[in-house]
């Protein structure tokens, strides 16, 4: 630091500035741009693979639409791929994290659970990591259910695969599961739909600090956006 104008020899030296401290963020990074990608993604194929479905179930939407060969193809490619855009994403360091932490359920989801039955809202009643356990849950049910989906669209796509009485059990069950599947995508998007800053986490990448600290009070970000899960 350059002498003062005013100073006469023997003065003490001035003491150095001190940094001022840096304000806390006001947004903290959630998802990672490949997560946002693997997200969009799977939501496109999968929406197209109901969407095309309900063209070939529905009679007023197959009479509107027509090219049901069309439909049909669409149908089945979009099934194929929709679990493409999870496997390419397992390259992602901060994607497989995120998987390992849906894959976890502790004491603290089950209280989630509980206060989510009894719609109670106060503070600490729901507490949370990086996801919910409704988001554990449904991330859960919707995987089983698409691997079931794959599994028995592949033997009605390929009737050679299978004998007779398997691909007849394989239509039941991928008629029957597919109105599951539509009510799960449903919830999902309406509570999509209740939450502003969730949605803008996945579109940007970055929530409310506070929000975080409301909604997952347990999970905890670092200062170089990594974040550590006090389950």
């Amino acid at each position: 630091m350059p002498p003062r104008p005013d100073a006469r020899p023997g003065d003490p030296a001035p003491a150095p500035a001190r940094p001022r401290p840096r304000p806390p963020r006001a947004r903290v990074a959630r998802f990672t741009r490949a997560e946002r990608w693997i997200h969009r993604t799977t939501a496109a194929l999968m929406g197209a693979c109901v969407v095309s479905a309900a063209c070939l179930y529905l009679p007023q939407l197959a009479e509107l639409v027509g090219r049901r060969a069309l439909v049909a193809t669409v149908h089945e490619w979009t099934g194929v791929l929709t679990p493409a855009p999870t496997l390419l994403g397992l390259a992602s360091r901060a994607f497989r994290a995120d998987l390992s932490r849906l894959n976890r359920f502790g004491p603290h989801d089950r209280r989630w659970l509980r206060s989510a039955l009894r719609r109670d809202r106060s503070d600490g009643a729901r507490p949370a990591g990086k996801f919910n356990a409704g988001q554990k849950l449904y991330a859960a049910s919707l995987s089983g259910a698409a691997l079931v989906m794959a599994g028995t669209g592949l033997l009605m796509w390929f009737t050679g695969l299978a004998p007779l009485v398997w691909r007849t059990s394989a239509t039941f069950v991928h008629d029957w599961l597919a109105p599951a599947v539509v009510l799960l995508l449903l919830g999902h998007i309406g509570m999509a739909l209740g939450d502003p800053e969730a949605r803008r986490g996945m579109r940007t990448g970055t929530v409310d600090r506070a929000w975080a600290a409301h909604e997952h009070p347990l999970w905890r970000t670092e200062k170089d956006g990594e974040d550590t899960h006090a389950n």
